[in-house]
């Protein structure tokens, strides 16, 4: 099984291109950090992001939903981010890096749980505010920076999908996809 992460910083329209893959008969693994924050602040948590248990709440998430969908018969998944990406999240908040994390970082590595391409979605050059995103286009262009460093950090290439339409972008995606054949994990 071939499995892609697809990331980039908060409203660059990873959601709809996940969509759309979906749509088109592809595999695919669910975010966990809106999830986390929906059911954070049903529970009266306002900004669950305040607190380092943040992180590992994601990560766990994350590495569940993973295990989970490694049973799936399918050739080729696409996963809404990855433990990287909870990595580059401490970071941007400030926060080190826990033991489950970490551990969940080296299993990734070790395991070579996805394929050492990924999918940067790049910014739309604004920002639509949600109740799980309260962020400033300046500040997710910050946490695009950070997030770039930090998959490069782990090892992993970026295959960079600019602006466009969903279709435009799901285009590239599937292009890529069919010329990696060989690509190696990560």
């Amino acid at each position: 099984m071939r499995r892609f992460v697809i990331t980039g910083a908060p409203g660059a329209g990873k959601t709809a291109i996940i969509r759309q893959l979906e749509l088109d008969g592809f595999s695919v693994v669910e975010e966990a950090a809106t999830d986390v924050i929906a059911a954070a602040q049903a529970q009266g948590a306002d900004q669950p992001w305040a607190h380092p248990s943040f992180i590992d709440r994601i990560a766990a998430l994350q590495k569940e939903r993973q295990v989970r969908a490694s049973f799936q018969p399918d050739e080729v998944q696409f996963h809404d981010r990855c433990a990287v990406c909870t990595a580059a999240l401490a970071v941007y908040l400030g926060y080190p890096f826990s033991p489950f994390l970490s551990s969940e970082l080296e299993r990734v590595k070790k395991e070579s749980v996805y394929q050492k391409r990924v999918f940067f979605i790049r910014n739309l050059g604004f920002v639509t505010p949600t109740e799980a995103r309260r962020i400033s286009f300046e500040e997710t262009v910050r946490f695009e920076k950070i997030h770039e460093e930090t998959y490069r950090r782990f090892g992993f290439e970026l295959v960079a999908v600019g602006p466009g339409s969903v279709a435009e972008r799901v285009g590239v995606i599937k292009a890529a996809i069919g010329s990696m054949a060989g690509g190696g994990s990560i």
